[in-house]
């Protein structure tokens, strides 16, 4: 008794608008955890939050009967985790909202459940929540009842994943020669110009570039100069006196005074208008500025690298981007190069991320099977390292083996992945199968359906993946009602 009573820790809070459900949960529940409260809507979750202080959220995705999007509970979701970052939420959900559950884990859920649900999976995942809550509170020396008055809108919650982390040079030539420029120019102060396809992790070399630098022990302020608005664009890097405009109540210190004896990281810069582009270029010149509103110049001391995905001297030459800019920015240029250019360094990555998302999810996932990374290594990778980067953390989420397959990786969320890509692939992946349909129908049967369920029903990949022709496989699936 004593030891089933030890166990009984923790305050589960469910809200699910099924009764029935709600009852079952109201016996199943108490057997585990010390207390536990269902609320049939969102209407009193702050409330609730606030009263019964519980370590984990089991929320439902859906709400509304004659809405079936699973926004609500992705909604919900996001503001627990804005409200009380070390509250854990399970979300609950049917199998069609799967997909909808692993967003709901991305914006900081911490597991889904799926309805109809085992008993003990669903204890399982709560008590692991649990633990993990009640581990945060003691690490962080704070108690839930820091909550009151907190409500919609506080900050906190999870930061959004970056390509981050240190950089990763990976075996390539190309990165290799990047590497070198990077060791020589890192401790000077010269403007640096990144290029290179969306996701290629520019934003990472700029990092590693600072981390490098005699001005590490300095602030890296990042600006994505493409996403500022004409009218905020002096205000934000050049800062603003109070009364400079109507709502302009205090002094406003702009990006580049925030980054003074540190590193300015303009993302983006191909994107800034071009009457907008003399402005920063006589900043950049001077190394001051002038707040709006203000007459005063103020010295800043910075160490510029700018970013862009975009052809700046075409831009040049098409008259869009100031060329006097241009040759300001690039005293030196280093072109990251795309991921299909360095194939070598693709499974490396993954594994990477493979430790990154375990973590984070809980989830027993240590590596990759043979299968897995010829799908990777198959890859056109048109979103490049950050496509990579989605393409495992979702087959984290999803997967429960301990290596990811080409199963779960999913060929058809891989860019560029062909049929004739998939087929080769294929053929390497089970070998024994090319030539072996049996007089076994059953047999012959499972490894037709297997066969066109790996190549997701390319009859080119799954014929010569299977040793036949396609009109033997025609006859096949239509022999089985394929």
């Amino acid at each position: 008794m004593e030891e089933t009573m030890a166990l009984k820790v923790g305050k589960i809070l469910v809200v699910d608008d099924n009764l029935g459900i709600r009852r079952a949960l109201e016996i199943l529940l108490p057997m585990h955890f010390a207390e536990v409260k269902t609320i049939p809507s969102p209407a009193t979750l702050v409330s609730s939050l606030e009263q019964f202080r519980p370590d984990v959220v089991l929320l439902d995705m859906n709400f509304s009967t004659s809405i079936n999007t699973g926004n609500e509970g992705l909604y919900w979701a996001g503001e627990i985790k804005k409200m009380v970052p070390e509250v854990e939420v399970v979300l609950f959900t049917a199998y069609a909202d799967i997909q909808l559950a692993v967003e709901g884990m991305k914006r900081g859920a911490f597991d889904f459940i799926v309805k109809p649900w085992d008993n003990d999976k669903l204890i399982e995942v709560l008590t692991a929540a649990r633990d993990k809550a009640r581990k945060a509170m003691k690490r962080d020396a704070r108690s839930m009842s820091g909550m009151t008055g907190r409500g919609p809108g506080m900050t906190g919650g999870v930061t959004p994943d970056q390509i981050g982390g240190p950089m990763f040079w990976g075996t390539s030539r190309p990165m290799a020669a990047i590497r070198k420029t990077m060791d020589k120019i890192a401790p000077t102060d010269a403007t640096v110009l990144i290029t290179g396809e969306n996701g290629t992790g520019k934003d990472v070399l700029a990092r590693e570039i600072h981390a490098h630098s005699l001005r590490n022990g300095k602030p890296m302020v990042a600006v994505d100069a493409g996403a500022i608005t004409e009218t905020l664009f002096e205000s934000e890097l050049f800062g603003h006196v109070k009364g400079a405009f109507t709502d302009a109540h205090t002094d406003h210190v702009g990006k580049f005074e925030q980054a003074d004896g540190g590193t300015l990281f303009l993302d983006e810069i191909g994107n800034i208008p071009l009457h907008l582009q003399a402005k920063l270029l006589r900043v950049i010149q001077n190394r001051s500025v002038v707040r709006v509103g203000g007459t005063k110049a103020i010295p800043v001391n910075i160490r510029l690298i700018c970013a862009t995905n975009m052809d700046l001297e075409q831009l040049v030459r098409d008259g869009r981007f100031r060329e006097d800019l241009y040759y300001r920015i690039n005293t030196v240029h280093i072109a990251l190069p795309p991921l299909r250019e360095r194939r070598e360094d693709i499974v490396p990555l993954a594994e990477r991320f493979i430790v990154q998302y375990a973590e984070k999810y809980h989830r027993p996932v240590s590596g990759l099977d043979n299968s897995a990374k010829l799908v990777l290594e198959g890859g056109r990778w048109s979103g490049n390292i950050r496509e990579l980067q989605n393409v495992i953390e979702k087959a984290v989420i999803l997967s429960e083996g301990t290596l990811l397959t080409c199963k779960d990786i999913d060929a058809r969320s891989v860019s560029g992945m062909t049929g004739l890509s998939v087929s080769g692939m294929m053929g390497r992946v089970i070998p024994g199968l090319t030539g072996n349909l049996l007089h076994n129908s059953q047999e012959e049967e499972r490894m037709v359906r297997e066969a066109m369920d790996r190549t997701e029903g390319n009859i080119s990949a799954a014929a010569k993946m299977l040793g036949v022709s396609r009109p033997t496989l025609y006859a096949k699936l239509k022999k089985y009602g394929l």
